[in-house]
């Protein structure tokens, strides 16, 4: 049994990398993929830890994209190869889209008469910083009772403070994936928000044309249905199967690495044995 998808204090999770390495161990796992957003950061600390205990480790990142006016994630993985000099260059590009989307956050958090510091977010996601980290400080701070309610309130697109970031069109990040020498893959599919399942069928057909290669098929967000008809994209469009629990840590305490939400994500070691087949064409 393995995990291509988790998150690492790196990004918006709440373990070590280490530590994650220990927990996927204890839980049984063969192999697992660090995912974080936008950075490799989690997988780096990890590396040479996983090697020393005979582990296998991943490569992977997870993107935010925009498509048809949506948040869309996307999973990079690099099973063979690492990713090339250019890609990492633009994914620290990436990172700076975020801090100043965090500039701008402070700044309208201050004026609904929430006092924080982008500083005292910062010392708890350090150079990843996000909306978790924000919610932590609002609720450490008294201004919220929950997590949910940080983003209820102030950081969810409906709430008083949200301010949009600027997000890489999917198609550009396709393009920098396969150009990196990773392999583009469509993250939980059943965010893309489709109540006919004609709808979500069309956006899957246009991002295969743009350059996605893979879809995430098991996720602790699927149902049995939802995985059964993204088994059937896969099969129609000629895309590798991924999953993953998407585990978070303490941020999300209902998923449990490499078992999902009450059970219902197993995935199959084969999954991975195929993407390590998979050959990007890229010029190095």
């Amino acid at each position: 049994m393995i995990d291509l998808h988790s998150h690492t204090d790196a990004s918006d999770g709440t373990d070590s990398p280490q530590a994650l390495i220990d927990l996927a161990r204890s839980a049984g796992l063969t192999a697992l993929s660090i995912t974080d957003h936008d950075t490799f950061f989690g997988y780096e600390q990890a590396m040479g830890y996983a090697a020393g205990l005979g582990f296998d480790l991943v490569c992977g990142i997870e993107l935010s994209t925009k498509f048809h006016g949506k948040t869309v994630h996307l999973l990079a993985y690099f099973p063979q190869v690492a990713p090339t000099a250019a890609f990492c260059e633009w994914v620290r590009e990436q990172q700076e889209y975020r801090r100043d989307r965090n500039i701008r956050l402070i700044a309208k958090l201050n004026e609904v008469g929430v006092a924080i510091t982008l500083s005292e977010v910062e010392a708890i996601g350090r150079t990843m910083t996000g909306r978790p980290h924000f919610a932590r400080v609002l609720l450490d701070k008294g201004y919220v009772k929950t997590t949910q309610e940080a983003f209820d309130s102030y950081l969810a697109e409906d709430g008083r403070a949200f301010v949009q970031r600027e997000e890489v069109a999917l198609a550009e990040a396709l393009q920098r994936v396969g150009e990196g020498g990773g392999l583009p893959v469509l993250a939980h599919p059943v965010r893309l928000g489709k109540r006919k399942a004609a709808e979500e069928e069309a956006l899957v057909a246009e991002a295969v044309e743009l350059g996605l290669a893979g879809i995430e098929v098991i996720h602790s967000d699927h149902s049995t249905t939802d995985v059964e008809r993204y088994r059937g994209y896969a099969e129609k469009f000629g895309l590798l199967e991924t999953g993953g629990s998407d585990h978070h840590g303490g941020n999300k305490p209902d998923i449990a690495l490499g078992s999902g939400r009450r059970g219902n994500v197993t995935v199959p070691d084969e999954f991975l044995v195929r993407l390590r087949g998979y050959r990007p064409a890229v010029d190095r």
